[in-house]
């Protein structure tokens, strides 16, 4: 292993839906997450055996990223069935391969119509619900920047309301509304945090560049989140082994833990 966490905070690294990038550039890392890509047949089209045997020989855990396009609720009561069916074959599938957690965005058809937040509340119990009997923790990540993404409030009180855990994605609530709107999350949610997503934006639009390329403000980790004790996951979209095992320094460094490839 690459660093040392004193049984506390995880450093991994998130490698899409590709072996091959898994294997490149994660051997440094604690655990890795992987992507499930919307037209992937899973688990037809995944090579369960050569993930695992990647894993094991890079000696790290593994976590799992459901489908990024897949709304969680809609208004039509038949595709909310289906979504969740969906997303419990997934799980399913990831609890049979050892994963631990598993990242879905928080999204919904029309973010604005607030008669779907119930519906998306219900949608979110039933999925974290299929994650436990598949022995995966289930993680809503914010994507209120996007389209079809919850805002940062509405998808903190609602996890709070069905008690799921929260992948916080500092880059996504940057886009979204600042280093306030960071800060203002953090203060009022952090406790439910249990997975990070760490990379730099700018409000210009770039995202998911190395820490300390962006206008991020990292110290509001450790104010905030001074207990935690999760796993955080690099995201920073390169192959670049020293630019990802840069970023991972900068981020072991604010919360005060050692880290080296």
């Amino acid at each position: 292993m690459g660093s040392d966490t004193s049984g506390e905070i995880e450093l991994g690294l998130t490698v899409g839906n590709s072996i091959d990038r898994l294997e490149a550039t994660a051997g440094s890392f604690d655990f890795v997450e992987f992507g499930l890509a919307e037209k992937t047949d899973i688990p037809a089209q995944i090579e369960d055996e050569r993930l695992q045997e990647v894993c094991e020989q890079g000696d790290v855990a593994l976590d799992v990223h459901l489908p990024f396009k897949q709304d969680v609720a809609t208004a039509i009561p038949e595709l909310n069935d289906g979504i969740v069916a969906y997303q419990r074959r997934l799980l399913s599938w990831a609890g049979e391969n050892g994963a631990r957690k598993a990242v879905l965005h928080g999204t919904v058809r029309n973010p604005s119509d607030s008669s779907l937040r119930p519906l998306f509340a219900e949608q979110l119990r039933e999925i974290v619900d299929a994650g436990a009997d598949a022995g995966v923790e289930v993680v809503v990540e914010n994507v209120g920047h996007q389209k079809r993404g919850l805002p940062l409030s509405v998808l903190g009180e609602i996890a709070a309301d069905v008690d799921a855990s929260v992948c916080f994605d500092i880059g996504h609530a940057y886009m979204e509304d600042g280093n306030d709107g960071i800060e203002r999350f953090l203060r009022e949610y952090g406790d439910l945090v249990s997975h990070l997503h760490v990379h730099d934006a700018r409000r210009r639009g770039d995202t998911h560049i190395p820490v300390g390329a962006g206008e991020i403000d990292y110290t509001l980790l450790p104010e905030h989140l001074g207990s935690f004790d999760g796993t955080v996951a690099i995201e920073v979209f390169t192959d670049d082994v020293e630019l990802l095992a840069d970023t991972a320094r900068r981020v072991a460094g604010t919360f005060d833990i050692d880290w080296e490839r």
